[in-house]
């Protein structure tokens, strides 16, 4: 009997954390972004914690810079649209967006670009910098979705400002994930 009621009551549980489908202001982001064993959600919180805490955290490092902001990207619109995270607090959620803002206009995204296209070029950008693909990196960093040049862009990216907006943020929504989640290991 207790059976019955609990299978539709886990089925609910893994559907609300599971990750929305995109939409216009959720970029959607393949398996694995963050690593293997975490879902992106959590992945993208501690990313970001991590190198948005200092700018040390970043230095000399643009794949991880890309992928931080990637992140705020990403976490902007989808811990106010999933509800796994309705009981995070609306300020981390307004702040995050504040702290994605404040991260194009650094790097020279145009503030209107649609965070799929920004998502998808950084996505392109960190793999061809991972891989070594120099061309193809200076390529994405062409894209029309930047207002800079593309050594710029790459220089900020290579050396990421510390953002105070984005650091708490993204602390704040770690910390709060980490209290409604329990340890993550």
């Amino acid at each position: 009997m207790h059976m019955r009621t609990g299978v539709p009551l886990l089925a609910f549980c893994v559907a609300a954390c599971a990750t929305l489908p995109p939409t216009e202001q959720t970029p959607y982001l393949p398996a694995g972004v963050y690593g293997v064993y975490q879902d992106n959600d959590v992945g993208a919180i501690n990313q970001s914690a991590w190198a948005f805490a200092s700018s040390a955290n970043t230095a000399g490092n643009p794949v991880a810079a890309a992928k931080a902001v990637i992140a705020l990207e990403y976490l902007s619109g989808e811990l106010r649209e999933n509800p796994r995270w309705v009981g995070m607090d609306q300020s981390v959620k307004l702040r995050m967006g504040q702290a994605r803002d404040q991260l194009r206009q650094i790097l020279g995204i145009h503030p209107d670009a649609p965070p799929q296209f920004v998502v998808n070029v950084l996505l392109a950008l960190a793999w061809d910098l991972e891989t070594g693909n120099q061309p193809a990196a200076m390529q994405m960093l062409a894209a029309p979705v930047f207002i800079q040049p593309p050594v710029r862009t790459l220089q900020i990216l290579s050396n990421l400002p510390y953002v105070q907006t984005a650091n708490l943020a993204t602390s704040r929504a770690e910390s709060q994930s980490f209290a409604s989640d329990g340890p993550r290991g």
